[in-house]
């Protein structure tokens, strides 16, 4: 099956430092895949260069010629001197019968809410909204960076609840953003760990306990993970460069399959 979005040896630099280095990534329909890594490691960069918000310094994009894509930013601003209600808030951008306004905030159990102030929405509220929203197009790519921002843990765990339901109703392909590793880890198919360049990736119990991703994490943010060790060809120097393993054989996969990948990149 033609993935929905495919990229290639992403890499780009910023104001000359190197923000994403060699990325390949794909996500095709009914899959979950989910960027991990931390603070800037490149993710929301990453999903703009795929939603073609961004362009790439090298690789290629792919996206399939009928692909729908719903968005929710990691962050939306609201000027707070302009009356919006819900309804207004749902179709600026893109119009909508009432029915399915009102259906697509039912789905996220804030149907309630559509004549409301957005301005008086709680964070949760708000980032309920802003995911229904999102299912207006009826989108085949759902992009939600941080979806669960401004959620308590029982919220968290319920809206992840609410994009596997998603998924299973239409079919939709996700690719989404999160900290929130003992909770998302078990909703996702396939996890992209990521610090510039991607250190490791494939099924959650492959990479939960992988080598990079404990350096990342660290034991606690892997605790309540499945237990899967696997080698890795490369360290990081302290200033951030990969040194390379070369007791080692190097793996190659192809980057649609359920597995590690084993990259080569030069210094950040």
């Amino acid at each position: 099956m033609t993935a929905l979005v495919d990229l290639r040896e992403i890499g780009l630099s910023r104001n000359g430092k190197r923000i994403l280095d060699h990325i390949d990534l794909a996500v095709s329909e009914r899959e979950i895949v989910t960027l991990i890594g931390p603070n800037g490691a490149g993710k929301s960069t990453l999903v703009k260069v795929a939603l073609g918000l961004e362009r790439a310094d090298g690789g290629s994009v792919t996206r399939r010629s009928d692909l729908r894509i719903g968005y929710l930013p990691q962050r939306f601003a609201l000027d707070d001197a302009l009356p919006m209600t819900v309804r207004r808030l749902m179709t600026l951008t893109f119009k909508a019968p009432a029915n399915r306004l009102q259906s697509a905030l039912d789905e996220m159990g804030v149907g309630q809410l559509i004549d409301a102030s957005v301005h008086n929405l709680s964070g949760g509220e708000l980032q309920r909204v802003m995911l229904a929203r999102a299912l207006l197009r009826e989108p085949n790519l759902l992009v939600l960076d941080e979806p669960t921002q401004n959620l308590d843990i029982n919220g968290a765990v319920e809206c992840y609840q609410i994009i596997q339901r998603i998924r299973d109703r239409i079919g939709c392909g996700v690719l989404l953003v999160s900290h929130d590793l003992s909770i998302v880890m078990a909703a996702t198919t396939r996890v992209y760990c990521l610090n510039g360049h991607v250190c490791c990736s494939g099924h959650p119990d492959d990479v939960s306990r992988d080598p990079e991703f404990l350096r990342l994490f660290g034991p606690k943010g892997a605790g309540t993970l499945a237990v899967y060790t696997h080698h890795h060809d490369h360290k990081h120097a302290p200033g951030g460069g990969v040194i390379h393993d070369h007791g080692h054989d190097d793996h190659a996969h192809d980057h649609h399959d359920h597995k590690h990948h084993d990259h080569k990149h030069g210094a950040h």
